[in-house]
């Protein structure tokens, strides 16, 4: 056995491999047609032949059913050319593999044909002599046996000799066929390779040798099903692959790295004479992980990417690379940063809050800087988020700053970022601050008074040359921000402390609006506790209670030093402590109460306290009575007259409450709370 005999027996699993010793040699080829004519003639005339293969007559058998004829033409049908475009297109894939290696296979055996067809026996290509037509239909069904039919069927390499051909002229031709199935990736036949040759260069090798071409055809296509997945991965890639030979030349660029430089062409040129880093050449810089490099693609177009380099064995370098810019949105994404707050969803129709509206929606329309001044609680963020979303950034960033709650320390790198190396502890590669996470929107810089020194002296640069430096940077880098600033503090008191830049309020103070305080825009009380109240009861899953006309009116007629954030807070503890459907001023907070304490004084001297009670009651002489002590606290004058209600109304809650004008839930809750028992006031 020859060593590719050998090679061939060890690679596949295949039993066919034995039939290799069968084929005649040359010498006897005349002999054995000349036996299979007779044996043919038998077979025609419906005897049994001799000596014949039981492949073979099988297959005889099955051509006959078939009602073929023998004596027809060969290749008499074909696949009409609409139907053969498409079968030409599904297989371009296999026939431009196969033909290399057709080629390959032709050169030893000059004289012969190759032809290759698919699962369904129409021919796709040829080479060597015109034998079998493209389209040609090679299916035992319509030709008869065949070396190719034979493969189609019995899914295995075989042979047949010109004596065992089904039409006769096939039979005249004293050509030997050897074919073997061609396979995809997955294992599934998919086409035939058949060689046909002369009987001089058909041997016992002949049919190993198309096995190994047909196997090679796989593997090849195991290659091209590998390299387009491959392809089709890098394609997807969230970031751009650019691969470069040891000269420097691109050789590959996947569809980010052709977005983000869209408009240049990359494959075939060098990669730093194209693309021109910045203070560096990507041929020359060791690997990498995450390293900023600026390309300057022209004097216009400047392209801030961050790069990771790894060097392959055969010397091609593959960097990865990934726009600023995109990673910005996918931070600003991450941390949820956006304004939704717009001059709508502003709540209150107050003369005073309109004025302050009318200012803010003509300062959106402007790219000035805007100082928004105003108590704590007042709403200067959502002032802020409104003017942003009302402007020309609206699909920008919007970035909030609280200056306040920066440590002194870091506020310049949160601010306006730093580069690798800047500072012990600094993230490899650098960060972006603030201002570039910002680019093309808007900056909010709340609690600005609150801004060290050092940092105001930065801002106001940028305020200035629309720049920023990052903390270890050799060159700043250009911004388009909008900066919106708040503060409740007195920025000119500070700057007469030396605590505030009096050159950098003059910047900030461009455009300047005061929020009014809710104490002075009162009328708007009512609508923002109906927008509380509907939205807390949405949120906690219950029903939403109403106001009394007395509770509404305590609650505008208190000062709200805590503005709109404390109102809010209010209604919240309301809902969630009360348990009935119903507000009343007795539910209100204690300080409430307390603001509500009207102290009379009669002609003797004696002041009557806890008005909220005392007014609704129906026996004013006896509440009286019950109080009439200077040094008795308001909460004892509670329990008191609630004692004296019940002592009245001998113990019935429902009457009591009503001459309380509160809820029964809320008298029990009271009644609890002094540790009263009614039934000791039942007769």
């Amino acid at each position: 056995m020859s060593q590719t005999d050998s090679v061939m027996k060890e690679n596949t699993d295949q039993k066919w491999y034995d039939e290799i010793n069968l084929l005649p040699k040359a010498c006897e080829a005349d002999k054995i047609n000349e036996q299979l004519l007779l044996a043919w003639n038998k077979f025609l005339e419906g005897s049994e032949p001799q000596g014949i293969r039981t492949l073979i007559l099988n297959s005889w058998q099955r051509s006959l059913q078939h009602n073929v004829n023998p004596f027809s033409t060969i290749y008499d049908k074909t696949v009409t050319e609409e139907e053969l475009a498409p079968i030409l297109f599904r297989n371009r894939e296999m026939i431009e593999i196969a033909k290399e290696v057709m080629q390959d296979l032709l050169a030893y055996n000059p004289d012969g044909h190759i032809n290759l067809t698919d699962s369904s026996g129409v021919t796709l290509c040829y080479c060597g002599q015109n034998l079998t037509p493209i389209g040609s239909i090679l299916r035992e069904d319509v030709q008869g046996t065949n070396c190719t039919a034979l493969c189609l069927i019995e899914k295995k390499p075989v042979y047949i000799v010109s004596g065992e051909n089904w039409k006769i002229d096939l039979r005249k031709r004293y050509m030997q066929c050897a074919a073997a199935p061609v396979k995809n990736a997955r294992g599934k036949m998919i086409g035939v390779l058949t060689l046909t040759s002369t009987q001089d260069n058909f041997n016992h090798q002949t049919l190993g040798t198309v096995h190994a071409a047909a196997r090679s055809i796989r593997q090849q296509l195991i290659l091209q099903d590998l390299l387009s997945e491959q392809c089709s991965i890098l394609e997807t890639l969230n970031e751009g692959v650019m691969v470069i030979d040891s000269k420097g030349i691109i050789k590959i660029a996947n569809r980010y790295a052709r977005q983000v430089f869209d408009e240049f062409e990359l494959i075939g040129k060098h990669i730093d004479r194209e693309l021109k880093p910045e203070d560096t050449t990507l041929l020359g810089i060791p690997p990498c992980n995450d390293r900023e490099v600026i390309f300057n693609l022209s004097s216009n177009v400047r392209i801030n990417c961050l790069i990771s380099l790894v060097e392959s064995p055969n010397g091609n370098r593959v960097i990865s690379l990934k726009e600023n810019q995109r990673i910005r949105d996918i931070t600003r994404r991450v941390m949820g940063v956006g304004a939704s707050y717009t001059f709508e969803r502003i709540i209150g129709h107050s003369e005073k809050l309109q004025e302050t509206l009318g200012k803010a929606k003509k300062a959106s329309q402007s790219n000035s800087t805007v100082l928004l001044t105003g108590e704590s609680g007042t709403g200067k963020e959502l002032f802020a988020q409104a003017i942003h979303n009302n402007s020309g950034r609206r699909n920008g960033p919007f970035i909030a700053v609280n200056c306040g709650a920066l440590p002194k320390d870091l506020v310049q790198s949160e601010l306006f970022g730093y580069v690798d190396g800047a500072y012990t502890g600094a993230r490899s590669g650098g960060a972006p601050g603030k201002f570039e996470l910002a680019e093309g929107g808007t900056l909010f810089l709340d609690e600005i008074g609150e801004m060290p020194l050092e940092a105001q002296t930065s801002l106001l640069r940028v305020l200035q040359e629309g720049e920023v430096i990052r903390i270890g940077a050799a060159k700043p880098n250009k911004i388009n921000v909008r900066i919106v600033a708040a503060t409740n503090c007195n920025l000119i008191k500070a700057i007469d402390n030396s605590a505030f830049r009096r050159d950098l309020y003059y910047r900030l103070n461009v455009i300047s609006i005061p929020i009014p305080p809710l104490r002075e825009r009162s009328e708007d009380i009512r609508d923002l506790i109906e927008f509380f109240s509907s939205r807390i009861c949405n949120s906690l899953k219950k029903i939403q209670p109403s106001f009394t006309k007395e509770a509404l009116k305590t609650l505008a007629d208190y000062s709200w030093p805590g503005n709109i954030r404390e109102l809010e807070n209010i209604i919240e503890r309301l809902i969630n402590l009360n348990s009935g459907l119903k507000v009343d001023i007795s539910d209100l907070p204690e300080e409430f109460l307390q603001k509500e304490t009207i102290k009379q004084t009669d002609s003797d001297g004696i002041y009557h306290a806890n008005d909220i009670l005392v007014n609704k009651s129906k026996n004013r002489q006896s509440e009286t009575r019950a109080v009439r002590s200077g040094s008795v606290s308001l909460e004892g004058n509670e329990k008191t007259y609630i004692i004296q209600l019940l002592t009245e109304n001998n113990g019935n809650i429902r009457k009591t409450s009503e001459t309380l004008q509160i809820s029964r839930n809320c008298l029990y809750n009271k009644l609890k709370k002094w540790e009263i028992n009614v039934s000791d006031y039942r007769k």
